[in-house]
């Protein structure tokens, strides 16, 4: 077999929530590629926020390990670019290839910038779905005879929605929806999703374009194609919140080295291990860096799992919001470090949702510092058995878990308050407008 294709779909802001996880979000292209590929039930972002986790699954390290420790049009930037996925296969003979987004880099005048990172970057208008699609379809009926990486970033399904349109689709009629967990059920929350289908409807259409490219020019067989979310959904209580409604992300990949079939893989793996598949499947000796792990051994059928937990992380995102957690199948561990009694408003972007709960409530919830859920019989964790006596032995267990993952990797929280860069455009964490102000590194 010829080096694959290695082909890195991602959509902004989608979560779990398409057709092939089972919800009533009709996403057709995505449900062809799960039922010719593999689809992984239990997978994971290292951060539910936008670019601490692009840098994560753009070089198998965990956020804080790469730098990106929030958010890159806010000021911050990866410290290492040689771990970058295009930087590795580029010097391993791939020509590598960016449209869309991806939003870990910067120009001179602080607007996010292509990634220089790559041999080129298909000339698409901005990252919406009409200009990435035609431009990488483009792209594909000329692809190069040598091996080629593209990393292929999509606005969708990043907010402002496009309104729904329920007669030509019914799917989008918020009389028949169902808001996403673990939102209350109301009219504005369900006219929110009814938005949502309609952009994760263009964002499949665009997927479906391009796949449907990949097989009228005969790169399919030797394309591995790897389509996934960044984190969870652009919701209050999903995005920017360690449990799994942030973390929880759609991945289906396929192609050679076993990524057929319609497999379903239960075992718990994180975007990290994108990287390593990658350079794994191309035949890359010098990737020991990274921090995740292969998954051709767990498609081949030579291990059970990848990992016994996971780990995830967010520190900064519109305002500084430290906290850490470790999963395993059945328990989630969260710690936060910043001591505030109520929700950091800045961090949960402003939509019809976020003004619904604030009408309902919001503000009147216990934050509390440290959790531990059991995620077999409370999966929407909501029921904290921090103080459970009966739990005590898991509590300490999965708290040694996290010491000692931030002791290995060096997390700059084990040093007390993490600095923002000098000049770094954050939110006011107390109040509830997002006012920005200036914080300037002593």
């Amino acid at each position: 077999m010829n080096r694959p294709n290695i082909i890195f779909m991602h959509s902004h802001n989608t979560g779990r929530y398409v057709q092939p996880y089972g919800h009533a979000v009709p996403t057709p292209n995505i449900q062809r590629l799960a039922e010719e590929g593999v689809l992984f039930r239990n997978a994971f972002a290292a951060a539910p926020t936008c670019s601490p986790s692009r840098a994560s699954f753009l070089t198998g390290n965990y956020p804080h390990s790469t730098g990106m420790l929030g958010l890159a049009h806010r000021g911050w930037g990866m410290s290492e670019n040689s771990r970058h996925i295009a930087d590795s296969l580029g010097r391993a003979g791939y020509l590598t290839t960016l449209c869309g987004i991806e939003h870990i880099v910067l120009n001179k005048d602080g607007a996010v910038a292509p990634d220089s990172t790559y041999d080129q970057v298909l000339p698409a208008k901005n990252a919406r779905a009409e200009s990435v699609a035609p431009a990488v379809v483009d792209f594909l009926k000329k692809a190069p005879d040598q091996p080629f990486f593209m990393s292929i970033g999509l606005q969708e399904t990043h907010r402002p929605y496009p309104p729904g349109e329920p007669d030509r689709y019914p799917a989008e009629d918020p009389r028949f929806c169902t808001p996403p967990k673990p939102l209350p059920d109301t009219p504005v929350t369900r006219q929110d999703m009814a938005d949502f289908k309609a952009c994760a409807r263009i964002m499949d259409d665009a997927w479906g374009a391009i796949l449907n490219a990949l097989d009228e020019t005969g790169l399919a067989g030797n394309t591995l194609v790897c389509c996934f979310s960044d984190h969870g959904l652009q919701f209050p209580l999903n995005m920017c919140n360690l449990t799994d409604h942030g973390m929880a992300v759609y991945l289906v990949m396929r192609g050679p080295g076993g990524f057929e079939g319609g497999k379903v893989i239960d075992g718990m793996v994180s975007l990290i291990d994108l990287a390593p598949t990658a350079y794994d499947l191309a035949g890359l000796s010098e990737w020991k860096w990274v921090d995740g792990q292969s998954m051709l051994p767990l498609i081949q059928g030579e291990v059970e799992r990848l990992h016994e937990e996971i780990y995830g992380e967010v520190t900064y995102h519109a305002s500084y919001e430290p906290m850490r957690c470790v999963r395993t199948e059945r328990y989630k561990y969260i710690r936060r470090y910043d001591n505030r009694q109520k929700p950091v408003l800045p961090n949960i972007d402003d939509t019809p949702s976020k003004d619904e709960l604030l009408r309902l409530g919001l503000l009147e919830n216990r934050r509390d510092q440290e959790m531990l859920f059991d995620l077999y019989f409370d999966p929407d964790e909501v029921n904290n058995l921090t103080d459970n006596p009966g739990r005590t032995e898991v509590l300490e267990d999965m708290r040694n878990r996290l010491d000692r993952f931030m002791r290995e990797t060096d997390d700059p929280l084990l040093s007390g308050h993490v600095t923002a860069p000098s000049g770094a455009r954050l939110n006011n964490p107390d109040g509830a407008s997002p006012r920005d102000v200036t914080i300037t590194a002593p």
